[in-house]
């Protein structure tokens, strides 16, 4: 068996830094001590989310393919054991736990302002600890079947859905992380458990911590809890995805008061810090074009065509990369053309590059007083991990960005024939 070993992450740009544990268990455990912070914020988590349908062990000479919404359904069932209520044990020391299933990843999570160790103990053994019978898995989809109901009548969750199969031919992220009611009927104990012991090995797995933590008496806890195992060599896979979006336009009928719409410029996928790259280059992009302090949006908004809804979001992972403006609009149509045009003006003219300045400015100084955050800097620690980067990686990329850098994302990642709208009218 390894040894445990310890490796210091520092920030070259401002001397933070955390410790980096790689566990003789193989679990990797991330710790940021944040000296004069009474609380502290925990985060055990899977690089195991909804679009991993797909996969293999390094002995199989087959990918697996499970249902879709299998991975929120098994965050769901490890809540339940065959004796113990873990939001009652977590009562008891304090702590606030919550757990939650995302595109890429499922982590669970507890905050708390004192006891954390005997909270880190209670997170590690549940976790460790699955318990699926047949009889508790159906009673389970009947109550994710009325969670995916209700989600289908949400005019907001219909509208980003909608958009992404719109983009999306194969790629699973145009389906929603639940599932659908008829993937999960598909699901039982042993396929549960079989993503279990292949997404819950350790090797595949962090533990993040910031706050008022000591990163001894974590070892001490994970070398009494965490069970060590091999390495199995996990590997997931995608269906290939067109370059081309799939529908260019779709709508829905639901009763909103006022149109809803999501238009998605889709632009190829890349990975590790070349994503955090694109992400943030693509982030400037959008924000010059499309902010509200632009002349774009000042337009619209004076002409009536949107409210202070609007916004922009970068939407990007393993896989799929898709720049999205939304909100609500009396005409979306006109809109996607305002939007477009203004995109094809800035390739032609170029974007402002004084408003990227006093955005860098702006944005580097919020990534660095995020870390006054006990909350942001563990999710930090957890999100860049699994994205194979540092949380300090991102305001280097910041500090070293050109203008000429976001002006060629502009032209590569904002296509006006590679666009999708997803539209919600009332009748």
């Amino acid at each position: 068996m390894a040894a445990t070993t310890k490796t210091i992450i520092k920030c070259p740009k401002t001397g933070q830094y955390y410790t980096k544990i790689s566990h003789k268990s193989g679990l990797d455990i991330l710790v940021w001590k944040m000296d004069g912070f009474q609380s502290t914020e925990v985060l055990f988590g899977t690089k195991y989310g909804s679009i991993n349908t797909m996969f293999r062990k390094s002995g199989d000479k087959e990918y697996t393919v499970v249902p879709e919404g299998i991975a929120h359904f098994l965050e769901h069932k490890l809540f339940e054991n065959e004796d113990t209520d873990v939001f009652e044990l977590y009562a008891k020391t304090g702590a606030s736990g919550n757990a939650y299933t995302t595109f890429d990843k499922t982590c669970y999570l507890f905050s708390c302002s004192d006891n954390w160790e005997a909270s880190l103990e209670i997170l590690l053994s549940f976790v460790q600890s699955p318990y699926f019978t047949k009889e508790t898995v159906d009673k389970e989809q009947g109550i994710i079947g009325q969670e995916i109901q209700m989600t289908n009548d949400n005019p907001y969750w219909v509208l980003f859905f909608n958009l992404l199969k719109a983009v999306y031919h194969n790629h699973p992220v145009r389906i929603d992380v639940a599932g659908t009611v008829d993937s999960i009927a598909q699901i039982d104990a042993d396929l549960l458990y079989k993503c279990y012991y292949t997404f819950y090995n350790l090797h595949n797995m962090v533990l993040s911590l910031a706050g008022n933590v000591d990163e001894d008496k974590v070892i001490e806890i994970c070398d009494k809890l965490c069970k060590p195992c091999e390495n199995e060599g996990l590997e997931t896979v995608f269906p290939d995805e067109p370059e081309k979006v799939k529908d260019e336009y779709v709508e829905a009928i639901l009763p909103v008061g006022t149109p809803i719409f999501n238009i998605g410029f889709k632009s190829a996928d890349v990975t590790g810090r070349e994503l955090l790259k694109a992400e943030l280059e693509a982030w400037f992009a959008i924000s010059m074009l499309a902010d509200s302090s632009s002349p774009l949006y000042k337009s619209l908004l004076s002409e009536g065509y949107i409210n202070n809804s609007f916004y922009t979001e970068i939407f990007c992972g393993d896989g799929y990369f898709v720049s999205i403006f939304g909100g609500e609009s009396k005409d979306p149509m006109y809109v996607q053309n305002r939007i477009c045009e203004e995109i094809e003006k800035a390739k032609m003219h170029g974007l402002d590059e004084s408003r990227f300045e006093e955005l860098k400015k702006s944005l580097y100084g919020s990534k660095i007083r995020n870390w006054d955050n006990v909350e942001a800097v563990a999710n930090s620690l957890i999100n860049s991990y699994f994205a194979k980067v540092t949380p300090f990686d991102d305001i280097s990329l910041i500090s070293e960005m050109t203008f000429d850098d976001v002006q060629k994302c502009l032209l590569e990642r904002f296509d006006t024939d590679n666009k999708a709208i997803s539209v919600i009218k009332s009748n």
